[in-house]
């Protein structure tokens, strides 16, 4: 009797980002590992297109080689976005609700925090404009005018 359970996957990982998606989809409660591995490429692409420079670098450098691909294979806009338009941006690009885009964005930054750490994630946060610490789930500070 033949079972597909034990049947590779159709693109293979590496145990490091399989372990990323595993981390993805507990924190998003993703039914499976394609809807986290979706959410990931989703929120690492548009990322890749706002983040430039060593933070850039650094990043890649911390993630899965294949988290880190999908990061640097994104050409940075010259525009960057606000946190909230950066979620927005995403949710017009999937066809998916704001609602939904925000899950898979705050989802998938919690794994890249854990990857990253807190100085370079404070290090990111200071490049990107407003909006994107409460994405990290960090209070969004502001300094007084």
């Amino acid at each position: 009797m033949s079972s597909d359970r034990h049947a590779s996957p159709q693109q293979p990982y590496g145990t490091a980002y399989e372990q990323m998606l595993e981390k993805v989809r507990y924190e998003g409660a993703y039914p499976t590992r394609e809807r986290a591995d979706e959410a990931v490429r989703l929120v690492l692409a548009g990322l890749g297109r706002q983040l430039t420079g060593d933070e850039r670098v650094d990043l890649a450098r911390c993630l899965p080689l294949e988290a880190a691909r999908v990061l640097t294979a994104q050409i940075p806009d010259t525009q960057p976005l606000t946190g909230w338009a950066f979620v927005k941006d995403l949710a017009v690009r999937t066809g998916a609700s704001q609602a939904t885009t925000r899950w898979d964005t705050g989802s998938v930054f919690s794994a890249v925090g854990a990857y990253a750490g807190l100085d370079l994630i404070t290090r990111i946060l200071h490049q990107l404009p407003t909006g994107y610490a409460l994405l990290f789930g960090r209070a969004e500070l502001t300094s007084a005018a």
